[in-house]
């Protein structure tokens, strides 16, 4: 469905996207995972033909973003990250004047939007201006418009960032039915649970793909043993364990620390030097990574 080779977008000395080549099934959920300044944005920009690529191509559907870019709009529905619909129309008449721009028939128009109304569960507002609407619900109203010419393909740009937890939930539940429906879905976030939710994940970091596959795959190529620590006062547990040579990796998580270990051994001989430093350990324990812990440590791994 997607196929991209070698894409590449330079902003003058700055390479935002670099070298990026992945492939996505028909009927995935894909998840491309990065902090802000990875160059997600700029990636589904470039999918979407609306950036120029300076190097490398991309094919969704089979046609290419450089050669038949008006093919590639058709195939796809996209998200920004911004609200980009009109604050001072209606729900309903945004949809209807997005599908005005698509040239569809009168009679697909009013089914469509209709339609469309009743799976976002935005029809109790279709006549509330968009400026009056909650965040989940303007993003529930730019995913409709993004469907009203039926494209095979979603590129959703953080599509749920600042909003509340229950709308993400309804949002995911909305994704979940069109991608039962044969939509191929592909979100970028920066919520790790968000991607464990996806069939396959890419973690982007400084224009790069550093890894991609499902969650579990992702997660099992963290070598070694993590250990979760909780102790006090947290920063000085974590310059100390970071001198340790036992320590591959160290990082605050939450209200504890992860340290990345290369056995479970490692684990009584740590709480000791932490003791002896001063610090009261009150919980040491292995556990299962995180993507986010996979991904600190592909960082890590890059900078040194």
């Amino acid at each position: 469905m997607i196929v991209v080779e070698g894409l590449t977008r330079r902003f003058g000395q700055t390479v935002a996207v670099d070298g990026v080549s992945l492939e996505i099934a028909r009927g995935e959920v894909f998840g491309l995972l990065g902090p802000d300044g990875a160059g997600k944005t700029t990636l589904f920009r470039l999918l979407c033909a609306i950036l120029e690529p300076s190097a490398g191509t991309a094919r969704i559907a089979g046609a290419d973003i450089r050669t038949a870019s008006e093919r590639v709009k058709a195939s796809i529905g996209y998200v920004p990250q911004s609200f980009a619909l009109w604050r001072d129309l209606t729900v309903l008449e945004n949809l209807r004047f997005i599908a005005e721009t698509y040239e569809l028939p009168r009679a697909a128009i009013a089914e469509r939007t209709q339609r469309l109304l009743a799976f976002s569960r935005l029809a109790p507002f279709a006549r509330r201006q968009a400026e009056y609407l909650s965040g989940g619900m303007r993003q529930k109203l730019a995913l409709a418009a993004a469907l009203i010419h039926e494209p095979e393909v979603l590129l959703l740009d953080e599509p749920t960032t600042g909003v509340d937890p229950v709308s993400r939930r309804e949002f995911w539940q909305i994704l979940y039915e069109l991608n039962q429906q044969g939509k191929t879905v592909v979100i970028a976030t920066p919520y790790m649970d968000e991607a464990e939710r996806c069939t396959r994940v890419a973690l982007m970091h400084q224009g790069r793909i550093l890894s991609v596959g499902p969650p579990a795959a992702v997660k099992a190529q963290l070598e070694g043993v993590l250990l979760e620590v909780v102790a006090a006062p947290r920063r000085a547990a974590l310059a100390a364990a970071r001198l340790m040579p036992e320590v591959r990796q160290g990082t605050v998580f939450g209200e504890s620390l992860h340290l990345l270990v290369s056995d479970a051994a490692a684990a009584p001989r740590i709480r000791e030097r932490l003791a002896a430093a001063g610090i009261t350990v009150q919980e040491i324990r292995p556990i299962e990574p995180s993507l986010e812990d996979v991904f600190v440590s592909l960082m890590t791994a890059r900078r040194t």
